[in-house]
């Protein structure tokens, strides 16, 4: 008896050309659709109309750097993955304007709660893929993560994979931070995958590790801050922070926080002030738990969504003890002798210094200078250029002093700068939805951190 010919699949990443058309096809579809002036989409991050072409040319950058060669990056795992969960998301909305005729053109409705949601997804999925794919290049396999102890850990247990299955994240992450199975494993899946894939990428576990730092308390800090505060608001944006602080106006110190949208790996704190208004922040250089008790300690952060029970976060900022280095008096009384050679040239221990290299800085002798040039080594300053550093977030200086409210926990001499973060303002809604072109880029989100002098009070 003959038998039929089984047909065998290629391999997924073989079908990259056709699903990458499909996802360009079905963007095109979707911008149609979130353009509508009927709609009237807030210019406010995430804004779809801005989200939809970056993903669009992004991805055509993309396919025209790798031409012919699209099927073998996606041998990694990640293309394929991006592709098929982008179908998906675009398939989920085009179904919520098709189920929600009416109600999706309803500002506050249930639709378009979830079609804020679906925004914020696609907003992550834009990051990842700009960050994964900078210049339109796969740097998967280099990505450098901000924290040394979670870069190590992910190239140590998964080499130069860019993305693994939540799965296997999970067993590699309880091998040095373990992992309660049931609702946690399912909360930490939930705040991990910021693209809703059911995969982890490395950009994404970045995110996470910066924002539930330090490395040695990872989990904790995010069983406090994610799982059990009241605080925690999950896929909300800046105008809804807003909208829900609004019912707190007359309860000065009432806050929320939330992921910064276009600042991803960063917190974004909405409070009210004593005054009434609202403010939004982006505490800097510090931990989320310091931030929110050092504007407890000042009176700012007292009632979490408005609740009278503040969670306790100090058993977070118990630093972890430190060895200390002990020196013997001879040893001191040595060291205090060496001070008569810090004029000395570290080159040559022999000549004073006497240039000053710019733009480091370094001093030494005319001589081993000199001699330097001479050698043809001195091509480019082995030292960066300070000038060319990302500058800090500028301090907030005009505000009014707030109030402080008497707490019993506040120690004089305690750090006050963070107040001192300028407040993210109300963004302008001067592009109306559909003024995005295909042909040209799209331009920038406007980001939460941006001022108008005019707004710093608010």
């Amino acid at each position: 008896m003959a038998t039929q010919a089984r047909t065998v699949r290629p391999p997924r990443w073989v079908s990259a050309p056709r699903s990458m058309e499909k996802a360009l096809q079905g963007l095109a579809k979707l911008q149609q659709l979130v353009s509508q002036p009927r709609l009237g989409l807030r210019n406010s991050p995430p804004h779809l109309p801005y989200l939809v072409p970056q993903a669009y040319q992004h991805l055509r950058l993309i396919q025209e750097q790798h031409g012919a060669g699209l099927a073998q990056i996606g041998d990694g795992g990640y293309l394929p993955v991006f592709l098929t969960n982008l179908q998906e998301k675009i398939k989920q909305t085009t179904r919520l304007f098709k189920r929600e005729k009416e109600e999706i053109f309803k500002e506050g409705s249930t639709a378009r709660r979830n079609l804020t949601k679906l925004s914020l997804i696609f907003s992550h999925m834009v990051a990842e893929l700009q960050a994964l794919f900078p210049e339109g290049q796969d740097q998967g396999s280099s990505y450098q993560l901000h924290k040394p102890e979670a870069q190590s850990f992910w190239r140590e247990t998964w080499g130069t994979r860019s993305l693994v299955s939540w799965a296997e994240f999970r067993e590699g992450l309880h091998r040095v931070h373990p992992v309660e199975p049931g609702a946690m494993a399912v909360a930490l899946r939930a705040t991990i995958d910021l693209t809703c894939s059911g995969h982890i990428s490395v950009f994404e576990f970045d995110v996470f590790s910066r924002l539930f730092q330090p490395w040695p308390t990872l989990l904790k800090n995010w069983t406090y801050l994610a799982v059990t505060h009241p605080g925690y608001m999950a896929f909300l944006t800046y105008d809804e922070v807003k909208d829900r602080l609004q019912a707190y106006t007359k309860k000065p110190g009432s806050y929320i926080f939330r992921l910064s949208c276009t600042r991803l790996g960063q917190w974004a704190i909405g409070y009210v002030t004593e005054n009434g208004n609202i403010l939004q922040t982006i505490p800097q250089n510090k931990p989320l738990f310091q931030a929110l008790n050092d504007g407890h300690k000042e009176g700012f952060y007292l009632y979490p969504d408005g609740k009278n029970a503040n969670p306790d976060l100090t058993e977070l900022t118990e630093a972890v003890p430190r060895n200390r280095i002990r020196v013997s008096q001879e040893q001191f009384e040595l060291y205090c002798q060496v001070g008569s050679t810090f004029q000395l040239c570290k080159i040559c221990a022999e000549n004073n210094k006497d240039v000053r290299i710019q733009p480091c800085g370094h001093l030494l002798c005319r001589g081993c200078l000199d001699a330097w040039q001479m050698s043809g080594n001195a091509i480019s300053s082995p030292c960066p250029d300070p000038e060319f550093e990302i500058p800090s977030f500028p301090p907030r200086t005009n505000l009014p002093r707030q109030k402080k409210v008497p707490n019993p926990d506040y120690q004089s001499g305690s750090s006050a700068h963070w107040v001192r973060n300028r407040p993210l303002p109300r963004l302008p809604q001067e592009c109306p939805p559909g003024s995005v072109s295909w042909d040209v880029p799209a331009p920038p989100p406007i980001h939460e951190g941006h001022q108008e002098p005019q707004q710093l009070g608010r």
